[in-house]
């Protein structure tokens, strides 16, 4: 199947949108795609804060945006904007880095308030980068989801976990219908 690529844009080892994203994880596995995770934690804080371009702390998340069929970028929502981190992130990468890949956008917030942060934050710096299939974000509010001291998620609402999955099937669909048959 395809190869999609999950970027976690919280500073925080343990977060709602990280957990969110190990069950995007788990979710696009089942379905057969390959999937990897990479966190804005894994690089070197001064390269992603003075904007090294060149440092070859990047060059393997290069590679692997540049390979990935599909991507899911996953951020908190602090201040109705994702978090400074992964600014910095999607500001190292190559101006078309994104062409031609299904982004699939996810947020986490403290209130339904910065709902909209998504459309209006998010996704025109992911088009900026050239994504051209740019799917319907999930935005999530705290107090939708659990997280056990081990990082297990939990859906405090049903509906939720049924919009994520739904999310995470169409970029399924997506991708997979970009992939050649073997």
């Amino acid at each position: 199947m395809a190869y999609i690529l999950l970027i976690s844009g919280s500073p925080s080892a343990s977060s709602k949108s990280a957990a969110v994203l190990e069950y995007a994880r788990g979710q696009l596995s089942a379905l057969n795609h390959t999937v990897k995770i990479v966190s804005v934690r894994d690089f070197p804080p001064e390269d992603l804060i003075l904007g090294k371009y060149d440092s070859p702390a990047f060059d393997e998340l290069k590679k692997l945006i540049e390979g990935a069929d599909g991507l899911v970028v996953s951020t908190p929502i602090y201040k109705a904007a994702y978090t400074g981190a992964l600014k910095a992130l999607l500001d190292i990468l190559p101006q078309a880095a994104l062409r031609g890949k299904t982004v699939l956008p996810i947020a986490t917030g403290g209130s339904p308030a910065h709902l909209l942060a998504i459309d209006y934050a998010l996704k025109p710096v992911l088009s900026a980068l050239g994504a051209t299939d740019q799917l319907q974000g999930v935005y999530i509010v705290d107090k939708q989801l659990t997280l056990t001291s081990d990082g297990e998620l939990g859906f405090a609402d049903e509906e939720l976990r049924t919009r994520l999955r739904e999310a995470i099937t169409q970029l399924s669909a997506n991708v997979s219908s970009l992939v050649p048959v073997a």
